[in-house]
């Protein structure tokens, strides 16, 4: 009886660990595909003539629609799961992919990448919740391998517009929304699994601190959120020009760049999950936020080199507090995964739609570097950090 129980378990156990890398990888491909976006503007910004404001809107369209839908998906999604969802929002990001591909104004841009938001708004909080329930007793790693495969297809979107779409132009981004269709094929087989634990949370779950101590820790954590998400939208969507601008680079190597700090935020991520697990999410948070301020305030002052080699602490630091600050969150509030989940993940969202747009503005206002100078005391707010709630174990 004891070895077919344990037998059980490993089962259990594998079969969970299978849906963790399936999410990751439908992860992967759905950040690919976002990212995407960003790594192209410069072939976008000269097909349409667009100014720097003009391109910030076009990821305020596509991060609003993105975020803007998450925590009302994951509120309605807590009361009344829909396992099937997940493919089926994977299908608006491909109708949105060919749209860009073929689009012939700045309208139907516009459109498109907003499509390609609402797939991302109802993939988040639903894929969260699986990875939580796939944890087995390992929230943080859970949600860092969940996390750290978005964060590989963002490093991996401008490595594939610099080989893809830099080369061919476009047109080319209609071949992308094959990878969409590979998404929906593995999102399939993760909402067979999800559908056994489908069932509606218990909103009785006990939370571990007051109501007030609770909004308190909340609005902390959307402040965080908000300082790392500002900092990375710079980075995402302005870093290639920068480049460009400052040290006259060519666009491939720009854009290859922008991978090696991609790269080093999707290695970020999963070390922040795993160190959550050992140590705590608060000392993850304050060492993440607080710890990258250094590099921040130093990159808009140095050479090419040392600019492309300061990235990569950045990257690993402020990617290490996202995990940390989910899971934080979901521990405050244990009955309302999918609403946490799609409140972080839209905050996420949100803030870098926000910080793309007012950062444009910025550029077009002054320079792209001056970018870089403003945004580089955001990490500062992570003092506030302090003023979080610890648990007991």
């Amino acid at each position: 009886m004891g070895q077919s129980i344990t037998a059980e378990r490993q089962t259990g156990a594998g079969a969970a660990f299978a849906i963790l890398c399936a999410i990751s990888f439908s992860h992967l491909l759905n950040d690919l595909l976002q990212s995407l976006l960003p790594a192209v503007y410069p072939v976008l910004k000269t097909r349409f003539g667009l100014s720097f404001g003009q391109v910030g809107a076009i990821t305020l369209v596509n991060t609003l629609t993105a975020s803007a839908l998450q925590p009302v998906i994951g509120h309605v999604t807590d009361r009344r799961p829909m396992p099937f969802s997940l493919p089926l929002g994977m299908g608006s990001t491909l109708l949105g992919i060919l749209l860009v591909s073929t689009a012939n104004s700045y309208a139907a841009l516009l459109f498109a990448v907003a499509l390609v938001g609402v797939g991302s708004s109802v993939f988040h909080p639903e894929s969260s919740r699986v990875a939580r329930l796939a944890a087995r007793g390992r929230p943080g790693f859970a949600q860092a391998l969940f996390q750290v495969g978005g964060n590989a297809g963002a490093a991996l979107g401008p490595l594939a517009a610099a080989f893809v779409v830099a080369a061919d132009g476009q047109a080319s981004i209609g071949w992308f929304a094959l990878l969409a269709l590979l998404a929906i094929l593995v999102l399939a087989g993760v909402s067979l699994w999800y559908r056994q634990y489908a069932h509606p949370v218990a909103h009785h779950e006990t939370a571990p601190h007051s109501r007030r101590h609770i909004g308190l820790a909340m609005t902390i954590l959307v402040m965080l959120m908000l300082s790392k998400f500002f900092y990375l939208a710079s980075m995402s969507n302005y870093y290639t020009f920068y480049l460009i601008s400052r040290f006259h680079v060519p666009v491939r190597t720009a854009e290859l760049c922008l991978f090696v700090f991609l790269g080093s935020v999707a290695i970020g991520t999963i070390a922040g999950g795993r160190v959550g697990d050992a140590i705590g999410r608060k000392r993850v948070i304050l060492g993440s936020i607080l710890g990258v301020l250094p590099f921040t305030l130093l990159l808009p002052h140095v050479g090419f080199a040392a600019t492309v080699a300061l990235t990569i602490p950045i990257g690993l630091l402020l990617a290490s507090a996202f995990p940390a600050i989910v899971v934080y969150a979901q521990d405050l509030l244990p009955g309302r995964i999918g609403t946490v989940s799609g409140l972080m993940f839209g905050v996420a969202f949100g803030a870098g739609g926000i910080g793309a747009a007012l950062l444009g503005q910025l550029a077009d206002a002054t320079s792209v570097r001056t970018v870089y100078v403003v945004c580089s005391f955001l990490p500062a707010l992570g003092l506030l950090g302090f003023a979080l709630p610890g648990f007991r174990k």
